[in-house]
């Protein structure tokens, strides 16, 4: 592979070139999922030439940001940052953190025009500086409630330093919510000098099993899949450079929570959902296998238990259960390829509370 800085400068580069997301020679770097209602609500107040910069693979806004601080990882031209804040509210804090300058003056001439939303929406500050030291450069520690990102941790050379960062900057409770690409086997060699391939988030997508054990290792314990769609690339230059290797957008959700086990274990514990997350009155979507429902007793693991008891969702649930016994692992906790997109279907979902 390439040194990390030809690889930071190559990708700054390719992005500082590119004039919108119709330069991109893949699909890797686009939406395919529509927003809610709400989210197309506050893209309506975004600056024109901020989204038509906007390049992203997922949806990284997740629910209940009233009065949160938060860090928009790769923030671009400030597309999902300007959304956030109108979400964070006036008593909130975003960061939007890119190494590409030309992104950032983008982001920033838009400042004027966000500031005049109604309701008012939480400040937001633009910082230039690498994803891979970004809380050290903010001073960041153990104070941010939501890091999110998307598509833009693969573009990183050095990913254990990304979530290392992110793991430091956030509080207890904290939550690091983002997309990226996914590979089902590790990208060659070969792939991963190619700098069109880099800049277009395929080279340095992470072979999935890989992500999941990097994530443990800085302190992320059992990441939870929220979503996943599979890429198709739709160029066949590059998808025959690419044969053999299957590609996935993903959406995970990674707590920092002292407290979670490495499998999920099953203590005898229910929730029940009270319907109250703004934007979520019918059930509450925590991942890809707990879409919890108002008013039904949902059975869950530990780990899901504490990353609702002991995170913002807390007084959203009723808790049913505690810790003195312990029944083995929880039915359903899978070990293979997790997206559902994936081909054969493995992977494939629980029903009830099956865990991931």
């Amino acid at each position: 592979m390439a040194s990390p800085s030809s690889v930071k400068s190559s990708v700054s580069q390719y992005y500082t070139t590119l004039e919108n997301t119709q330069s991109l020679k893949t699909n890797a770097c686009e939406t395919a999922a529509a927003p809610p209602g709400y989210i197309k609500k506050a893209l309506k107040n975004v600056d024109r030439k901020v989204i038509e910069k906007y390049y992203g693979c997922g949806l990284c806004v997740p629910d209940l940001m009233e009065g949160t601080t938060v860090v928009d990882l790769g923030c671009g031209s400030g597309r999902d940052a300007y959304v956030i804040s109108q979400l964070c509210g006036s008593t909130g804090k975003v960061f939007g953190v890119d190494m590409t300058p030309a992104q950032l003056e983008v982001a920033r001439s838009a400042l004027s025009h966000h500031s005049t939303i109604s309701p008012p929406p939480s400040s937001i500050d633009f910082v230039e500086s690498y994803i891979e030291t970004f809380a050290d450069d903010l001073k960041l520690d153990n104070n941010v409630d939501v890091v999110v990102s998307n598509c833009v941790i693969n573009l990183s050379p050095d990913k254990e330093a990304v979530l290392r960062q992110a793991f430091k900057a956030l509080k207890e409770g904290g939550e690091l919510y983002f997309s990226d690409v996914y590979a089902s086997r590790r990208v060659p060699e070969n792939l991963r000098k190619d700098p069109v391939l880099w800049g277009e988030c395929i080279s340095g997508a992470l072979y999935w099993n890989d992500f999941v054990n990097l994530a443990k290792k800085v302190g992320f314990g059992d990441p939870r899949l929220v979503s996943d769609a599979p890429i198709t690339i739709k160029n066949k230059e590059i998808e025959a450079k690419c044969e053999g290797i299957e590609f996935y957008s993903a959406t995970y959700r990674l707590f920092k929570l002292e407290c979670l086990e490495p499998d999920c274990e099953d203590y005898g514990q229910a929730v029940i959902y009270k319907g109250t997350i703004p934007e979520c009155p019918v059930a509450f979507t925590l991942d890809s296998h707990h879409r919890i429902e108002k008013g039904k007793v949902f059975p869950v693991c530990g780990n899901t238990w504490n990353m609702l008891q002991k995170t913002r969702f807390k007084d959203h649930f009723e808790y049913i259960g505690n810790f003195d016994n312990h029944y083995g692992i929880f039915d359903g906790c899978g070990k293979t390829i997790p997206y559902e997109s994936a081909k054969g279907g493995e992977g494939g979902r629980a029903e009830g509370g099956g865990c991931c």
